[in-house]
């Protein structure tokens, strides 16, 4: 969703500088500063959003000493615990609770212990997809169908509609999930019948989904890797092939002057449009790609989307490249459908690349071969940022940083069986003060990476150190003439001009993105967005309709959709409005202390509790089902 994403879900922000320095830093350390007219306590703030936002407490009692508030922290975060006493600062009810006896719980690491639920009424009268889709021939399944086939006893089960608009009919004229919609009531007839509009206008094509005859080929082992045995075989026998020269990345058009973008390492995008002076002079160059002869960049900036409904949204905010989550190798040659989901691409992503995972160099490079035979992509970029143990352990992400004969076997074997140029993400080194990316570099470009994206932080750091910006200016001279771009901390469009400054050919863009997709407007247009509650729930309305479109407007897809918004809404909720800040611009290792907004909808935005996101998502998808029970990736506070 990912190093991250949105798969894309970053770890919780940092709390401590160090490593870099964009800026200067806050008026109280990891608290963003906010005016304080608007500053209440944790208290006041829930009453505020309970009482529907009809009882606002007065400023003199909001707008207190902030020095006395609970930050939005989660409280085993901010109490720091010493031989079973309080730690200063510690409330009295934590002090109590620390009182009662606590049955010792077994030491998992981070949300290992996270439900994983799938909700049964999925498979509970189920109308048959020969039903749903009006086949004209029979059941797909024939005798042994388990699936209902009277659609009057499926309307007598089927929960009520979750609101009167189907976004599907009303885009396209037609609603592919018929009777099973839950919107349902804006298309059927008096007899259950699926409504269709005289005029019909064809859902654009989502690219490189996974073909049924392929998967079967893939399951039974019958696809032969022609190019990527012979370069095997080289690899094999020591003969190290040149590089092959890769295509040409698709020009973008805009961004002409805008700086590049925010970093955050979730998922790679593609090259895109950056901010900085473009190199005055072509070089003519063998091997390598460089930015001046192929990749052709102008200011560039590199954004890291996560799942499909919200690259979109960053497309229609100004993001010029995108990048698809991370993909396992392995996964995609078992066929497996929802790796392959992640490789969709939407007509509106003009320059999109696949990002992988593997630790080995023949499943990377048949991987490779069979992307470049089956899919549409603008490039290639391998994971070697990805920090998390499932990962690393195997061999694959940040540890193919130490395993550079592989690592080298990996780039060699991919790039001569890519017709698309081949990038790479790395981050500064595994350990936190042991740096090995300037090492890394000029083999990289050696082997045959067309460009690197380097992240600015270790294996050993995740998110609890600032990006070392200072060590990604000393790389850029040694990744030369080959494109480097910067990740890390960047939230505003000063913090992309300052990136920039560093000498990289651009930036890429995911935690930043997460908290505001606005953020590439604000770079592109050199301004601070005071973006109101209203405009963010449209933005948020429209990633909706995007994800009834790509995940169906059943009650599968509907909640898949609602899981990924609250998701989503777990990172939204750390952003500040530039008007209620006392300094510009906010830091994303700010976290934000209890305030009331400008209206109740922004401080219902700002709520850091999963049940005030439910009641956002109850705004634009209606209520949530019986038994609902959420869980953020990257946060303590479950929603059952």
């Amino acid at each position: 969703m990912a190093e991250g994403a949105a798969e894309g879900a970053a770890e919780a922000p940092a709390e401590s500088g160090g490593g870099g320095d964009l800026g200067a830093g806050a008026l109280e350390r990891g608290v963003a500063p906010i005016k304080p007219r608007y500053l209440t306590t944790k208290e006041q703030f829930h009453e505020f959003l309970e009482a529907g936002g009809r009882e606002k407490p007065s400023q003199e009692t909001a707008g207190g000493n902030h020095h006395d508030c609970d930050l939005s922290e989660p409280e085993a975060k901010r109490i720091r615990l010493e031989d079973g006493q309080p730690g200063e600062g510690a409330t009295e009810e934590a002090a109590e609770r620390l009182e009662q006896p606590q049955t010792p719980k077994r030491a998992r690491g981070q949300n290992k212990a996270r439900p994983h639920i799938k909700p049964s009424h999925y498979d509970k009268n189920r109308l048959c997809p020969s039903i749903v889709q009006e086949s004209a021939a029979k059941c797909f399944f024939g005798d042994r169908c388990r699936f209902l086939h009277d659609v009057s006893c499926y309307l007598e089960t089927k929960p009520a509609d979750l609101g009167p608009r189907c976004v599907l009919f009303e885009n396209y004229g037609r609603c592919p999930y018929g009777v099973t919609c839950r919107f349902a009531g804006a298309h059927l007839g008096p007899e259950g019948q699926n409504l269709v509009r005289e005029e019909v206008v064809p859902a654009p094509p989502v690219r490189n989904g996974l073909d049924k005859a392929l998967q079967q080929q893939l399951r039974k082992r019958k696809i032969h890797f022609e190019r990527a045995e012979q370069a095997l075989q080289q690899l094999g026998k020591g003969h190290l092939p040149s590089p092959t020269p890769s295509a040409t990345v698709p020009e973008v058009p805009g961004a002409e002057s805008a700086p590049g973008q925010d970093n955050c390492d979730t998922q790679q995008a593609p090259l895109a449009p950056c901010t900085g002076t473009p190199p005055s002079s072509p070089m003519q160059t063998c091997g390598p790609l460089t930015d001046e002869d192929i990749v052709r960049l102008r200011s560039c900036e590199k954004r890291q989307c996560g799942n499909l409904p919200f690259r979109r949204i960053c497309k229609r905010y100004g993001a010029d490249v995108t990048c698809g989550e991370m993909a396992v190798c392995t996964n995609l040659l078992q066929g497996q459908t929802s790796e392959w989901a992640l490789l969709k691409r939407h007509p509106c992503e003009d320059i999109f690349g696949v990002q992988l995972e593997g630790a080995f160099p023949d499943t990377m490079t048949k991987c490779a071969e069979l992307l470049n035979r089956t899919i549409e992509v603008d490039f290639v970029d391998i994971n070697v940022g990805c920090p998390i143990d499932l990962v690393y352990k195997k061999g694959g992400g940040c540890a193919l940083m130490n395993r550079s004969a592989k690592f080298q076997q990996i780039v060699r074997g991919m790039d001569q069986v890519l017709d698309v140029p081949l990038t790479v993400k790395i981050r500064t080194g595994v350990q936190e003060r042991v740096n090995l990316a300037h090492r890394l570099l000029p083999k990289l470009r050696e082997w045959g990476a067309a460009l690197v994206t380097l992240h600015g932080r270790s294996r050993e750091q995740r998110y609890t150190k600032l990006a070392d910006w200072q060590y990604i200016k000393q790389c850029v001279a040694a990744a030369s003439p080959m494109p480097l771009f910067g990740n890390g901390d960047i939230l505003s469009y000063e913090d992309a001009n300052c990136a920039m400054q560093t000498g990289v050919t651009g930036i890429m863009i995911a935690r930043g993105a997460l908290l505001k997709p606005w953020l590439f407007t604000e770079i592109k247009e050199q301004r601070h967005w005071d973006i109101s509650s209203s405009e963010r729930l449209d933005i948020l309305r429209d990633f909706t309709n995007y994800g009834l479109e790509h995940w169906g407007s059943d009650t599968q897809g509907v909640e898949k959709t609602r899981r990924f918004l609250l998701e989503w809404l777990s990172f939204l909720c750390r952003y500040v409005p530039v008007g209620l800040l006392e300094r510009l611009p906010q830091r994303i290792n700010e976290r934000p202390p209890y305030y009331l907004g400008r209206d109740y909808l922004e401080t219902l935005m700002a709520s850091q509790r999963a049940a005030d996101w439910i009641r956002i998502s109850e705004m634009l998808l209606g209520p949530v089902p019986p038994n609902f029970v959420f869980v953020p990736k990257h946060k303590a506070n479950a929603y059952k």
